[in-house]
């Protein structure tokens, strides 16, 4: 299923988001603030995608968080990929 472009927008403004925010010292497991919570988090506007297409996601918008600078034109690459090509 795709989705469409003002939710992949949603997306990656979500992910610059938790990346600004990102902090190596914040543990996976912890109750509180953890990378899988803003993973989840910025994958909320893509709920409706397709499992593989959402895993392909969860791992680029993971690197992204973490190392922004290395990783965003992936994330990039895979939202022009999934998004709905643009209305004429």
């Amino acid at each position: 299923m795709t989705i469409s472009q003002e939710q992949f927008d949603d997306l990656l403004s979500r992910t610059a988001l938790a990346a600004l925010f990102y902090y190596p010292e914040i543990a996976v497991d912890d109750d509180g603030p953890n990378l899988q919570n803003d993973i989840a988090y910025c994958l909320e506007p893509a709920a409706e995608i397709g499992d593989e297409d959402a895993e392909r996601l969860r791992v680029a918008i993971a690197r992204v968080i973490t190392n922004p600078s290395a990783h965003r034109s992936e994330l990039l690459a895979l939202v022009i990929e999934l998004a709905p090509p643009p209305a004429e």
